[in-house]
């Protein structure tokens, strides 16, 4: 069963039908008279969603939701007020509150805003799930898959290296790390960045990292998919509205470039704006204003963009379906990511990244991924790039029932006997091999900081000789950067 959702509210009739309408969803309920009461019960399950009334006896709903944050108590708050005090709801959905409804409101509203505040819930144990097995592999180290494909397989105790400074990133290939080198350089300053790739590279990704480099990472990032939104919402779900601006606008809505102020607001699939919406993006990214659908007041908007899309923007300026002007003012800094077919050498660690955490939260005990798997999975081409795989890999530790996990190979498109033999050819067993092998000895020359001999060094790591390691190097044209040059003239090490 799901943790509670809690209801703080001075009226009594306000909680019981709450209380009742939230009961009707199946979802658990607490009710609390006053914020001091639900301070002081006991509660053995944290709650997934807080909904709070603003106006209470003694320590209102905003000074509440001031206590939690300096506790670093992290529940998603649903505020309800009688009053409709607009800096007021503005304050509290800066300080990260889901929604703040008017009364009276729709039930569905309230519902919406509570399946809302879970899902916020439900995403920030992840992070800090992941956040921890990351500071756990950093504390052990790494260990290598030098030659994983070549013996019995991956061994998920392994530990997996995060890159530096990237710790939600997995990878280690040439190609993420130059995207990396493009975060860490836009980062710091305010610019608009277009981020471009396939479905599921890992946009929203690169672009949450843009954010927690930056001097707004203290402030709130704020993402919405263009395209999952019909376009007659859109520009509601961007800037607003007043209650009562159009048909069913039955309250105040704050817009995501409201909400982002001071912060950053992630646009995904950019490309899919309607070309009517276009102007008005185009106004804010300029003059950094704009106005509530119903209003005619101006709000400031101090935001800044990131876009992403997977869509070429250069070729709907030219037929027309999207503005040259706008589109000059997306690409600022534009970051490409790398399909996975590009970076092969990572597949290894991502597939031993998902397995770890898909089986933890499944409570399975999984140990190995066969060689022959982790071969099959290195060689497909991946056209839904790491989301294909996630979801493949997910699919085989449902179907996995003992320590090894069954992966589905036939279900994910090994090569197809159809196809032509170029294509069958593209990814020969030997160059997945290289890729993966490449792979490990950077990760070991980086943790070693390029230093191969000795018990510390590189080699012994890998467990493999010193003047080996030098001949992989060699044949795979690994040469150590400049800035770990030895004082001796020599090759390596």
């Amino acid at each position: 069963m799901s943790d509670p959702i809690y209801v703080v509210d001075d009226d009594l009739s306000v909680r019981e039908s709450l209380k009742s309408l939230i009961r009707s969803t199946g979802l658990r309920v607490e009710t609390f008279a006053s914020a001091q009461e639900f301070l002081a019960c006991p509660r053995p399950d944290a709650p997934s969603c807080l909904v709070l009334d603003v106006q209470l006896p003694g320590l209102s709903g905003l000074d509440l939701q001031r206590e939690l944050a300096k506790a670093d108590v992290q529940i998603p708050i649903v505020f309800l007020t009688g009053h409709g005090d607009i800096p007021m709801s503005v304050r509290a959905i800066k300080a990260g509150a889901v929604e703040f409804l008017t009364k009276p409101f729709r039930d569905q509203e309230l519902l919406d805003a509570v399946q809302q505040g879970i899902a916020r819930d439900r995403e920030a144990r992840q992070q800090r799930m992941r956040a921890a097995q990351h500071e756990v592999a950093g504390a052990l180290g790494s260990s290598a898959v030098l030659d994983a494909l070549g013996g019995n397989g991956i061994h998920l105790d392994q530990a997996i290296h995060p890159n530096q400074d990237f710790a939600s990133i997995v990878g280690q290939d040439s190609a993420l790390r130059r995207v990396l080198t493009h975060v860490e350089t836009v980062a710091p300053t305010d610019s608009t960045v277009l981020i471009r790739g396939e479905t599921g590279t890992g946009k929203e990704l690169i672009a949450r990292a843009i954010h927690d480099h930056s001097h707004r990472s203290g402030q709130n990032f704020v993402k919405i998919n263009c395209a999952a939104i019909p376009s007659g919402l859109l520009e509601s779900e961007l800037f607003g509205h007043e209650r009562g601006a159009f048909t069913g606008a039955t309250a105040l809505r704050i817009g995501r470039f409201e909400l982002a102020h001071g912060g950053t607001l992630f646009l995904d699939e950019v490309g899919d704006i309607p070309t009517e919406l276009q102007p008005k993006l185009l106004r804010v990214l300029q003059e950094h204003e704009f106005e509530r659908l119903g209003s005619t007041r101006t709000i400031r908007a101090d935001v800044r963009l990131v876009a992403a899309t997977n869509r070429d923007l250069g070729a709907m300026v030219e037929d027309g379906s999207f503005r040259r002007d706008l589109y000059y003012r997306l690409n600022v800094f534009p970051i490409a990511i790398p399909a996975l077919r590009e970076r092969r050498g990572d597949i290894p660690d991502l597939v031993r990244h998902f397995a770890q955490r898909l089986a933890s939260r499944m409570n399975k005990r999984i140990e190995m991924i066969p060689a022959s798997a982790v071969e099959a999975l290195c060689g497909y081409d991946w056209p839904g790039n790491i989301r294909e795989l996630e979801n493949v890999i997910e699919r085989a530790v449902i179907l996995s029932s003992g320590p090894v996990l069954q992966v589905p190979v036939a279900d994910f498109g090994a090569q197809s006997a159809d196809d032509p033999p170029a294509a069958a050819a593209a990814t020969p067993r030997r160059g997945i091999l290289e890729a993966a092998e490449r792979a490990a000895i950077l990760r070991a020359l980086d943790e070693t900081r390029w230093v191969i001999g000795g018990r510390d060094g590189a080699a012994a790591r890998l467990g493999i000789k010193r003047t080996t390691l030098q001949s992989r190097m060699r044949k795979l044209g690994i040469e150590r950067p400049a800035a770990h040059s030895p004082r001796r003239s020599a090759p390596f090490g």
